[in-house]
């Protein structure tokens, strides 16, 4: 059975929108942060994310892939947060600056992790038999997803926890990007090699960690001198 002409179109705007967040990532994370060029770069990528989400989610629901479809919502998650952050700077002083699409987005995000983490647990067919980067994946959106809502609640104890925030859920969802293409392009010549879904993560993950602890050290506050 040959797919219909539409998903032949939503495959081609997939891969379009997937390629121009490749080159664009980059190009954001290289140049003077808050510059001109890195908000352009920036704002493009996000648009793009969304662009490979949603084409993503028609494709897997069509198939039906299940899998796929929670791990598109989860990703785009990462960079729509990252995104919306850049407007919460001021929730360090307390000020009401979340919105109901913020709750709304990140409870989504958060009952689709859980069904895939569920899924991955009790009904690995579901999920394309991909046990355990379903759980991997699962434990990642809900911790993202989770760790927002308290946020949500309880204010930021740092003035700069939206700069963390931003490039956590830039990187985060470039890691699901590079994450899709490595199954796509090398997943079909390696039968089985579920543990192509977790090389980007087990790359990009120390690397926020690594990238947000250089930040931290650099916004920290300067020990005043002595008073002779």
């Amino acid at each position: 059975m040959h797919d219909p002409w539409w998903m032949h179109a939503f495959l081609a705007v997939h891969i379009a929108a997937g390629s121009g967040a490749f080159v664009l990532a980059p190009l954001a994370l290289i140049t003077a942060k808050g510059g001109k060029a890195h908000r352009l770069w920036g704002k493009i990528y996000f648009w793009c994310m969304a662009v490979v989400a949603s084409t993503a989610l028609v494709m897997a629901a069509y198939r039906p892939i299940l899998f796929l479809a929670l791990v598109a919502i989860f990703s785009f998650y990462a960079a729509f947060a990252a995104y919306r952050v850049l407007g919460q700077k001021a929730a360090w002083k307390g000020e009401p600056v979340v919105r109901g699409l913020d709750w709304g987005a990140a409870i989504f995000c958060f009952a689709a992790s859980a069904v895939l983490a569920l899924s991955g647990a009790i009904r690995p067919e579901l999920v394309q038999n991909l046990r355990i980067p379903a759980l991997v994946f699962g434990a990642i959106g809900m911790r993202i997803s989770g760790r927002d809502m308290w946020g949500f609640i309880h204010p930021p104890a740092e003035k700069m926890f939206w700069w963390y925030a931003h490039l956590q859920g830039m990187i985060g969802s470039y890691i699901a990007a590079w994450t899709a293409f490595c199954v796509v392009t090398i997943g079909p010549l390696v039968h089985g090699a579920w543990w192509l879904w977790l090389v980007p993560v087990s790359i990009g993950v120390p690397a926020i960690i690594a990238t947000t602890a250089y930040y931290k050290r650099k916004f920290a506050p300067k020990p005043k001198a002595a008073v002779a």
